[in-house]
């Protein structure tokens, strides 16, 4: 393996490691070299890091609820403790609470927003802070990668997913300032929306139906542009957004100007407005919004099956 794909002497955490798109992403950095900071809710993260222990890796499991902002600072402390640094973060916790805007209730909001966003933002936090005193310290940039989790939810404004669309938005906006705030320490941070068949998700996609060995949704292939991210060889990819699934990974582009409308004097009437935005709009197709529809012409090829790598 190249030098710059290479984790060895670096410390991952990984939030929500212990089952899923998690535990896939703590076994992928682990098999890179990284010592592994293994979090989640329950027992399953002692399991996750025994098993990356027993293929000759390093790990420790850590319980907690990501949106208790004390355990941001809980895990990166654990991981200068018992490995001596902290160099990556992946964000992956997360729940669910599908419902209709109609039907939201306000525990159905605040749940998803607790756990996705403010989770993201306590382990983020932590990691800005040890970052930036080590670069003072150092005098130099440090190591430091971010990968958080968001969503196509957020691209395409979910229906049923008003909560975890707002939640996965945000989310995208953390990453953007992230990557801004602490790009002058040495800090890469980017956002994946993955697809990936896991528990959480099963209401979803169901059960795999395809022959092919690794299933098109499999975990492990969100893993390794997670793993690849949280690489060297990653340093000047910072401030993006990536959708990963089947055999694809594809790069988002920044939001555009689609039009400009100027008023003619000094400001619009409402009147000017309606002259010139209603015939801008008539007839305009239902899904031709600020939502990226588009993105759904991807799924075909993404999870093709015919000649998918293994």
């Amino acid at each position: 393996m190249k030098e710059a794909l290479q984790l060895s002497g670096r410390a991952a955490v990984v939030t929500g490691a212990g089952a899923g798109l998690g535990r896939a992403e703590a076994l992928a950095l682990a098999d890179a070299g990284a010592a592994v900071v293994v979090n989640d809710m329950g027992e399953n993260a002692h399991a996750v890091a025994e098993e990356i222990i027993a293929a000759g890796g390093q790990a420790v499991a850590v319980t907690g609820d990501v949106s208790d902002w004390s355990l941001g600072d809980r895990l990166v402390e654990e991981s200068v403790g018992h490995f001596g640094s902290f160099d990556i973060l992946v964000n992956n916790a997360g729940i669910i609470r599908d419902k209709m805007i109609f039907n939201l209730s306000e525990s159905d909001w605040d749940d998803v927003i607790r756990v996705h966003l403010k989770g993201h933002a306590a382990t983020s936090r932590a990691a800005a802070v040890h970052w930036r005193r080590e670069s003072k310290a150092a005098g130099a940039p440090v190591y430091g990668r971010v990968v958080n989790t968001s969503s196509e939810a957020f691209l395409f404004g979910s229906a049923g997913q008003p909560n975890y669309s707002a939640a996965k938005a945000g989310i995208t906006a953390l990453t953007l300032s992230t990557a801004h705030g602490l790009a002058a320490y040495g800090v890469r941070a980017n956002a994946i929306c993955p697809r990936a068949r896991t528990a959480m998700t099963a209401g979803t996609f169901g059960a795999n139906t395809g022959t092919e060995e690794l299933d098109p949704l499999a975990p492990e292939r969100v893993a390794t542009l997670v793993r690849y991210l949280a690489s060297p060889a990653s340093d000047e990819i910072t401030g993006q957004v990536f959708i990963v699934y089947g055999k694809m990974v594809a790069l988002m582009e920044a939001p555009k100007v689609e039009n400009r409308f100027d008023a003619a004097g000094s400001a619009f009437s409402v009147e000017e407005l309606d002259d010139r935005l209603t015939p801008y709009f008539t007839g305009r197709a239902r899904h031709e919004t600020f939502a990226a529809h588009d993105v759904a012409a991807l799924e075909k090829a993404a999870l093709a099956t015919d000649s998918v790598p293994e």
